[in-house]
């Protein structure tokens, strides 16, 4: 009986340490790739206004080249996950970084899905 009690002691105390493994932590993200994608869109609006203004002068032909190399520099020293082409479009649901419907923010297969049991407003199956 003692070591019944031990054991459900160790069990209540493992569950509050985080990433454990017993219990399931659930968040609105489907995986660990939403989840990175979903730090780059904030680290991109974090730095857009800087890195337009660097860019901008990095790209002017009209300035000397020793100014455009120091742009050069600042825009080396951002995150590279500040850039915008590192964000890619996801699936809201399931996370699938293929066959987005931009509109609906949706998988094809989901759309389609959703779409057959008129689950998306203004969408209609076509019938003839």
């Amino acid at each position: 009986m003692n070591s019944l009690v031990r054991l459900g002691s160790y069990v209540c105390q493992s569950v509050q340490i985080a990433g454990c493994g017993l219990q399931q932590v659930r968040t609105k993200y489907a995986d660990w790739r939403m989840i990175r994608d979903v730090k780059r869109r904030k680290c991109v609006s974090e730095h857009a206004k800087e890195r337009l203004r660097v860019n901008s002068l990095r790209k002017n032909d009209i300035l000397p080249i020793e100014l455009r190399e120091v742009a050069d520099a600042e825009i080396a020293a951002f995150p590279r996950d500040s850039s915008l082409v590192r964000v890619r479009e996801r699936c809201a649901l399931t996370s699938r970084p293929r066959g987005v419907v931009h509109k609906y923010r949706l998988s094809r297969i989901v759309w389609r899905h959703l779409a057959d049991y008129n689950k998306l407003s203004g969408v209609q199956r076509a019938m003839w």
